[in-house]
């Protein structure tokens, strides 16, 4: 197995020489939240991009990028230590990754040891659930806007609770306001001053991150942003079930969403709910690019477009209705791809679109190589620089992302035709597994799983995984670094629990009922398998409160 933190422990220790501040680029990171490549410049004449479509006519865009989890933190790890949820053994919102690896050098810390100064504003780490920003990153302090997600009271008229952090109101809110009304206009605007006070220091490179919130949820825009869209005209997705023959805890039961006080808690949504989300995901999307035009004309005209690299990079893809689903949360092609432009002037094609295989992983030994600095040793991933020269090139012939239920892992191999997902315990043999295929050359849209009808497929990408380590299990041991001591854990009323859940008083839960209000929307369809002991399809009230240990 590769070292993975030598090298980065090495670097902490040894003094490193800046580098000549006139010889090197600039960097302008754009991370968007819950971004799907669903934008006028991959095809989609419909949603309203024209700034992200104006960034990739200036550099080269990724067709097939991927990320290394579909959720915000581990995502975001990824990016920023090079090193995949597998590699570090952090699935969750909640475990800081220095938990882990807390002498990883993150991107944005090794330019900062060789000379650059290095600012985040938005959402760059994934901060919440228990969750903080890294100092150490950091030239001056990160910087976020203080607002709130509504501007209308009847979008809090009526609230849910949710199961981290304040209740929820409406999915949606198109209010007629300013831009600089919700977090995306604040933060362009601190975007715009810092590249107007680093543009007066060409002496001082500059790492600057820019995390744009929006589409995550609520989707929340002013109303101009909505006014793009015909929403009674908006398709929604034709497919409204999972693959056949999908192991059933592969999809989200999108429990996220299901905070939302205007949606329902069971069951699926309306044709008329599924375009209202959309339409809100697409106003959203149009409100957000509007920020990243008024980011990209400062730089412009602040004379620094021309030095500086830039990366758009979006942290996840996003269910919006297919298969039923919403959200991400999966190991699925609308979950795990993402939009990746980047543009290296004077380096990369301009207005080039590649089909090359791209990961998360692959941007932190870009941008080192593109702004001439030796990558660390012991990444995960590969410079990309070569399809940045040549977009006909091919950095790799496959990705690799991860997603837990439970237990059990679901490590995926994605290569240009392909997706295996193979879920198992961590460390139990090969031959435990549950097995997901996918061919989109034959069937784009995931209806069918291939795996029992593809043998020789399977053995071949089954061989690529297996050239990859074994995922680490979750970090869960002791505190985290920074975090707030609290008391022990209140012991639960189990049988409360389950009366909550039965809402039709049968005694026994349906698996909808099961699913509602669960803390772990994502792994929880697995505990409602081990949990129903008698495998009648649902849970008793025995099954419940003994989780799963009543007596047959």
């Amino acid at each position: 197995m590769k070292p993975v933190l030598l090298a980065p422990v090495l670097l902490l220790l040894a003094p490193i020489a800046p580098a000549a501040a006139a010889d090197q680029p600039n960097v302008l990171l754009i991370c968007v939240d819950d971004l799907k490549p669903l934008l006028g410049c991959y095809g989609v004449p419909v949603v309203q991009s024209p700034n992200i479509d104006r960034l990739a006519s200036r550099g080269v865009l990724f067709e097939r990028a991927y990320c290394n989890q579909a959720v915000c933190a581990p995502s975001r790890n990824a990016l920023m230590t090079g090193l995949r949820p597998q590699t570090i053994g952090i699935y969750d919102l909640a475990t800081n990754f220095r938990r882990a690896v807390p002498d990883a050098v993150t991107v944005a810390q090794y330019f900062k040891q060789h000379g650059y100064c290095t600012e985040a504003m938005g959402k760059i780490m994934h901060v919440g659930h228990g969750n903080f920003e890294d100092e150490a990153s950091w030239s001056i302090p990160h910087w976020k806007p203080r607002v709130g997600s509504y501007q209308l009271p009847e979008s809090t008229a009526t609230t849910r609770p949710a199961r981290v952090g304040g209740p929820r109101g409406a999915a949606t809110e198109c209010a007629d306001v300013p831009d600089n009304a919700y977090a995306d206009g604040l933060i362009a605007e601190e975007a715009i001053s810092r590249l107007q006070a680093a543009g007066k220091k060409p002496a001082v490179p500059f790492f600057i991150a820019v995390g744009f919130l929006k589409p995550h949820l609520p989707f929340v825009a002013p109303k101009k942003y909505w006014d793009l869209y015909r929403g009674a005209s908006l398709a929604t997705p034709p497919l409204q079930s999972p693959p056949e023959g999908a192991p059933e805890f592969a999809p989200t039961t999108w429990g996220e969403l299901r905070q939302y006080s205007d949606m329902p808690e069971l069951g699926p949504l309306s044709r008329d709910e599924q375009r209202r989300l959309i339409h809100g995901y697409h106003a959203a999307v149009s409100y957000m690019d509007a920020q990243l035009g008024r980011v990209l004309d400062a730089l412009d005209q602040n004379g620094l477009a021309q030095n500086t690299i830039i990366v758009l990079w979006g942290d996840h893809g996003w269910h919006l209705g297919d298969h039923g689903m919403w959200c991400k949360h999966t190991n699925y092609e609308q979950a795990a791809r993402i939009p990746l432009v980047v543009v290296a002037p004077g380096l990369a094609k301009t207005g080039a679109t590649t089909g090359a295989m791209a990961e998360t992983v692959d941007i932190y030994p870009t941008l080192c190589e593109l702004a001439g600095l030796p990558a660390p040793e012991g990444l995960d991933g590969a410079s990309l620089v070569p399809v940045l020269k040549s977009p006909s090139a091919a950095a790799k012939n496959a990705v690799f992302h991860a997603y837990p239920r439970s237990k059990m892992m679901g490590r995926a191999v994605r290569t240009a035709r392909y997706r295996l997902v193979q879920w198992k315990e961590i460390g139990e043999p090969a031959d435990t597994a549950v097995l997901e295929l996918y061919d989109y050359q034959t069937d784009p849209e995931e209806t069918k799983n291939f795996a029992a009808d593809k043998p020789e497929v399977v053995a071949e990408l089954l061989a690529l995984l297996a050239q990859q380590p074994e995922a680490k299990p979750q970090v869960r041991s002791g505190a985290q670094p920074g975090a707030k001591k609290s008391g022990a854990n209140p012991k639960q009323d189990r049988a409360a629990m389950f009366d909550k859940r039965d809402k039709d008083g049968d005694g026994k839960l349906t698996r909808e009922e099961f699913l509602t209000g669960q803390p772990d929307p994502a792994e929880a369809p697995k505990r409602f398998i081990a949990f129903d002991s008698d495998k009648d399809g649902s849970v008793n009230r025995e099954e419940f409160i003994t989780a799963g240990r009543a007596k047959k």
